[in-house]
């Protein structure tokens, strides 16, 4: 009887173990951002923002950490010191903590950016300031 038990069990375990390789075929993973974060994180905010067409946000920072996402459209973006990028759908982001963002804008006239933003702080720091 312990002979059938331990050829089911083995039977089950490689039957699992080819569920999971059919699985791993069908879920795929593609790394967007990695960063390092110097801080503690105690709370985290999650917001969906719209810029409507041609929207040029003002030049501002953040007194945490940003990451994101852009969901729809794309963004003029770019950090003091860095060189200007063009952000498109599927892209993500890293706003640096106390760095000046010099341009997060709607390149489009015609069509609005949507993006998620994750603000990652230690307090009450507030999202931005201008």
């Amino acid at each position: 009887m312990s002979n059938l038990i331990k050829s089911t069990t083995i039977a089950m375990l490689v039957l699992n173990s080819v569920a999971i390789m059919a699985q791993q075929s069908q879920i795929s993973r593609k790394e967007l951002l990695k960063t390092t974060l110097d801080q503690t994180i105690t709370s985290t905010e999650i917001q969906e923002i719209t810029l409507a067409p041609g929207v040029e946000v003002p030049k501002h920072l953040h007194p945490c950490p940003v990451l994101g996402i852009i969901k729809s459209g794309e963004a003029v973006f770019q950090i003091e010191g860095q060189q200007k990028l063009i952000l498109h759908e599927g892209d993500a982001f890293y706003e640096p903590k106390n760095v000046k963002i010099l341009h997060f804008d709607n390149s489009s006239k015609e069509k609005p950016l949507v993006f998620t933003a994750i603000y990652l702080k230690e307090g009450n720091e507030e999202n931005i300031k201008f």
